[in-house]
Order: C-alpha cells, then structure tokens, then sequence
C-alpha cells in the first residue's frame, strides 16, 4: 500500500481558554463581605448595647447586668468591630478582583488577612458562647447560678448577637474556600 497524501488546508485554530468564571466568583466574594460586614456590625452593636436592670427587694436595690461586667463580651465586642472595619478596609481589593480576575498576589494576602480574621472571629464568638452557655445553664459544681432565667432580655440578645458572629464565620470560610478556587483556575 502506498501512503496516499491528504490534502493539507489550514490548519485548525482552537480559541483560547478563557476563564470568565472569575469574575463571577469576584462578584460572590464582594456580596459575602458585604453580608459579613452587615453580621459583625450587627453583632457588636447588640452585644455593646446589651444591659438590662432588675429590682431585688424593692425599687431601692436594683441589680443590672451589662456587657462590660464580663471582659469576655468586651472582647467579643472588639473582636467584632476589628473584623468589621478589615471588610469594609478589604471592598476596594474585592472591587480590583472584578476589574482583574486574574490576579494572583492580591488574593493570597487576602486568603492570608482572611484567615487570621477568621481566627480571631472564632476566637471571639467561641469564647462568648461558653459564657452565654455559662449563663443559660450555670455549673453546679463551681456554683455558678444560671442567669437567664432573671435576666431573659439580656440573655436573648447576648444569644442574638452570637448568631450574625458565627454566621459572619461561615461567610469567611466561604470567602476563602472562594479565593482558594480563584487561584486554582488558570486564566
């Protein structure tokens, strides 16, 4: 058998890859530190206007329960408002991932930045969850009374607080699972 010659035309252009997906995780990253700016705003406003005053005998002795009377709420206060202002502080480099999807330097500081947020916001809300479990339930053991069941409106809002705190955390474990993803596509 004889080899035969193919015509031979132009050869075939294959377009480019182009990865527009992320700009869309861009645009997902910017709307999730929006919703954790609005969640640890929201949580440290109602944690730090937290108090509520209960008369004991009559309306002479009173008692109240504030946020301040327990430096574990004052740091779940300042912890929240430190990672507030590092989101409003991180939108413009959200904004700059829309503009160019495709940079890399930008997005392993922030991978880095929101990590140690993370961190420090678990830290935070972790510690004022085993004070208001403290709170609800008491120990038996050390003697330590459950408070909840004089202070209800104070404990309600303690506990509302902690809910827009760990959802702000799960906003963040989104933001980096998001950033990881964006630096494994090759533009």
């Amino acid at each position: 058998m004889k080899p035969v010659a193919l015509e031979t035309g132009e050869p075939s252009r294959v377009p480019p890859l182009i990865h527009k997906g992320n700009k869309g995780i861009s645009i997902l990253d910017l709307v999730l530190r929006a919703v954790a700016i609005v969640a640890t705003l929201a949580s440290a406003v109602a944690m730090g206007t937290t108090n509520e005053t209960l008369p004991i005998f009559n309306q002479f002795i009173q008692v109240k329960a504030q946020y301040n009377d327990l430096p574990t709420f004052t740091f779940f206060v300042i912890v929240n408002s430190v990672v507030c202002f590092y989101l409003v502080v991180s939108l413009p480099m959200s904004i700059f991932h829309i503009v160019r999807s495709e940079a890399r330097i930008s997005r392993v500081i922030l991978i880095f930045l929101d990590s140690v947020m993370l961190a420090l916001l678990t830290v935070g809300a972790a510690a004022a969850a085993a004070i208001v479990y403290l709170a609800h339930k008491g120990n038996a053991s050390a003697n330590w009374l459950a408070i909840c069941q004089q202070f209800n409106s104070f404990c309600e809002r303690v506990s509302e607080s902690l809910i827009g705190s760990f959802g702000a955390i799960l906003g963040f474990i989104v933001l980096i699972l998001l950033s990881a993803i964006a630096l494994c596509r090759r533009p």
